[in-house]
């Protein structure tokens, strides 16, 4: 059987940069500007070019690019031990189902699913709106977006491994230590997100956590006038829980109220557990509200008062942090602090392709503001 040939060219040879240029009657610059970055080049000129991708069936190269200008065109994305499952065999998430069940003909099983508390699924969006910023902004800059997660023994292995495929690297916070950026930040650019800018030597992006926290915090201690609060908090390692801790503690203090006699309860980011330490603390007490450092654990902590027959605002307040969408469809809609969470993501991409530019310009520190956002959780009055 004869081999058949790519549409423009002969021999069956694949298509280069140069048939490209040469179909759109343009340089093999400006074809790699149309790839890389498209919204730089005229409409008119783009559309030529990408004509002759389409017709020719042109693919990029990543080796070839790496091997002409030194660089990936791909921009890292770490999460490393932040998928929810710290600690656990990520096996059993897969195969763990308590869940009542009966199986019928064709495969088809029917699910008693009327257990209380929160969807697997909401674990997450957090990380989902950081990615999808970052995603926009790396192709708006002409750069493809590699994310990678781990734990444990592996964490170390897959932050070398994807250091070794990109042209930088955002990493969040305390989850890779201080050495070991260090070392991959010899070759290539470092940004941390969602931490305060320390003597590191890394770029920096966070928002400001503090601040929103208390002036949440001031909002049920102080314009509510409730003194009866739980503080619902996040992981102890995580600066992001260390931040709104300490603005949910300033608050307590500037309304006297001593912060030793406030009750802290550990959910750790994730709606299960907070889930499950609201309804602990359900049977001995009910307190006036619940101040969670995240949205995840608030929806957890409403499936809890409601799983308890108690409603909200009526007989408990909960508010949340980060503005997840999800939050505004709660019932009731979640009182929360919103964080540009995508903005993070964008911005974590602009600082990695600056750094590109101008290797020696002086470290950056990206504070990005907060507002908070009074629904019916917790009303402006009562």
């Amino acid at each position: 059987m004869a081999a058949t040939s790519s549409p423009g060219t002969s021999g069956g040879k694949a298509p280069t940069v140069y048939d490209v240029a040469d179909r759109a009657s343009v340089s093999i610059a400006t074809v790699s500007r149309v790839l890389r970055t498209p919204d730089a080049v005229r409409e008119a000129t783009r559309e030529r070019v990408m004509t002759a991708v389409r017709d020719l069936g042109y693919v990029p190269s990543g080796n070839a690019r790496a091997l002409a200008g030194r660089r990936t065109g791909v921009i890292g994305l770490c999460f490393p031990g932040h998928d929810g499952l710290e600690g656990e065999d990520p096996r059993d998430e897969a195969v763990r189902d308590p869940r009542p069940a009966m199986t019928l003909r064709g495969g088809v099983r029917i699910v008693d699913d009327r257990r209380p508390g929160p969807a697997p699924a909401m674990r997450n969006l957090y990380f989902d709106e950081v990615l999808r910023g970052a995603e926009v902004e790396a192709w708006r800059r002409g750069f493809a977006l590699m994310v990678a997660a781990g734990r444990g023994p592996s964490r170390e292995v897959i932050v070398n491994d994807i250091a070794g495929r990109v042209d930088g690297l955002a990493v969040l916070a305390r989850t890779v230590s201080d050495d070991l950026l260090a070392h991959v930040a010899r070759r290539i650019p470092v940004v941390v997100l969602a931490d305060a800018t320390r003597a590191d030597g890394f770029d920096h992006v966070s928002v400001d956590n503090a601040a929103g926290m208390q002036a949440l915090t001031t909002h049920v201690v102080t314009t509510l006038g409730v003194r009866d609060v739980v503080y619902v908090a996040g992981p102890q390692d995580s600066p992001d829980e260390a931040e709104r801790r300490r603005g949910f503690l300033a608050a307590l203090t500037a309304a006297g109220v001593a912060p030793e006699t406030v009750p802290v309860l550990r959910g750790d980011f994730r709606g299960d557990r907070a889930f499950e330490a609201v309804t602990r603390l359900l049977r001995e007490r009910i307190p006036r509200a619940l101040v969670c450092a995240n949205d995840q654990s608030a929806l957890g902590a409403l499936d809890a008062v409601r799983a308890g027959g108690l409603s909200v605002p009526g007989d408990v307040l909960v508010t949340g942090f980060d503005g997840i969408d999800v939050s505004r469809f709660t019932e009731p809609p979640l009182t929360t602090v919103a964080q540009p969470m995508a903005e993070l993501g964008r911005a974590a991409v602009r600082a990695i392709v600056d750094r590109l530019a101008l290797p020696q310009a002086p470290r950056l520190d990206t504070r990005l503001p907060v507002e908070v956002l009074l629904r019916e959780s917790c009303p402006p009055t009562l």
